[in-house]
């Protein structure tokens, strides 16, 4: 049985999921800090202007966190119960469906005016580093927040898989902005990471404006023609 709890009030909502975005903001960075510790990278000191932009991407996302529970309050969402089996079933769906339409999302950024206008931002790192993550502009954020919104309104899921997902989506978001490979290539090469978006893969990205626009997968770019292969990462120590 899933247990929902009883609606919070929107002060409430905005309290807690403020505070949980700040702590995934501080446990992201300081895993990629440990992460680059134990591979000999140095610490990069993050700019003032990279802090402030960092930290209006956190309030956006606690934003859109609001905006979701008061769609789901409305009925809009679905959060259904589920077995193990289609928890599983659930996540794949929403892993693969949110790096589709991210894909798409971010290749048409790339491809119209609103690369200048908004994304270049991001690519002012070419060597990114974990606090890049968070480097957005405020109607980028806007805009995968409401993927994430338009993808649960479309498939209901089970509170478990969506949980999973939003976990991964961290761990990859961060593995992308490493700014090393922690991954060898033998790994790399294996079956299970091959078609996964590794540290080379969204380094690559930064490089090479021109290839390279899935997030979690490598999938839609082989499929579309779009995917280059990155084995080596270069960073400015």
């Amino acid at each position: 049985m899933l247990y929902i709890p009883e609606p919070l009030s929107l002060p409430e909502v905005l309290w807690y999921s403020l505070l949980l975005n700040i702590a995934i903001y501080v446990l992201t960075l300081a895993a990629g800090r440990m992460i680059r510790y134990l591979y000999d990278k140095k610490m990069v000191v993050v700019p003032r202007k990279k802090m402030v932009i960092s930290w209006l991407t956190i309030m956006i996302n606690t934003g859109i966190t609001v905006i979701g529970y008061v769609i789901w309050q409305c009925g809009w969402i679905h959060i259904v119960p589920g077995t193990w089996q289609n928890t599983f079933t659930d996540f794949i769906v929403l892993f693969l469906g949110m790096d589709f339409l991210m894909y798409v999302f971010h290749l048409l950024i790339h491809r119209t005016f609103l690369y200048r206008a908004i994304h270049g931002l991001h690519h002012e790192s070419r060597d990114p580093v974990p606090v890049d993550l968070f480097i957005l502009h405020p109607l980028e954020t806007f805009g995968f927040g409401f993927l994430w919104i338009a993808l649960l309104m479309l498939y209901p899921a089970g509170l478990y898989a969506i949980i999973a997902y939003l976990a991964m989506n961290i761990i990859f978001g961060l593995a992308g902005h490493l700014g090393l490979e922690p991954l060898s290539e033998k790994v790399r090469q294996n079956i299970l990471f091959r078609y996964l978006g590794t540290s080379s893969f969204h380094h690559g990205h930064h490089l090479d404006i021109h290839c390279n626009f899935g997030f979690y997968t490598t999938l839609w770019d082989r499929l579309f023609g779009t995917w280059k292969e990155t084995n080596n990462i270069t960073n400015t120590d």
